[in-house]
């Protein structure tokens, strides 16, 4: 079962110092619309060949616009061995309402 992060237990976590590795799975013209200038951007199309680039035991959190997408890779994940990936619930969408109202939502 994917464990699920609210965006303030991320905000939370980066402000104490102890964040874990934030992986955007979002295309790259919507990080021309919003980003999180904290979070690794890793296409969900990309995953599968890009694997090796991630640790699976450390702790990740995966984010996309909502959840949806980011749940998905949570899965495969998972699948493959990663110990400790969570998903960020609502995604950028979330962070922009809760966190950081000057992001623009699409």
């Amino acid at each position: 079962m994917v464990e699920e992060i609210s965006v303030e237990e991320l905000k939370a976590q980066l402000e104490a110092g102890a964040a874990p590795l934030v992986i955007d799975v979002r295309e790259a013209w919507e990080l021309d619309i919003s980003r999180l200038g904290f979070a690794q951007h890793l296409p969900m199309g990309e995953i599968t060949a890009r694997i090796g680039e991630l640790d699976p035991q450390a702790p990740l959190v995966v984010m996309c616009r909502s959840g949806g997408r980011s749940m998905q890779v949570c899965w495969f994940l998972e699948k493959r061995g990663f110990r400790s990936v969570s998903n960020l619930t609502g995604g950028i969408l979330a962070w922009g309402e809760r966190i950081d109202p000057l992001l623009r939502p699409y």
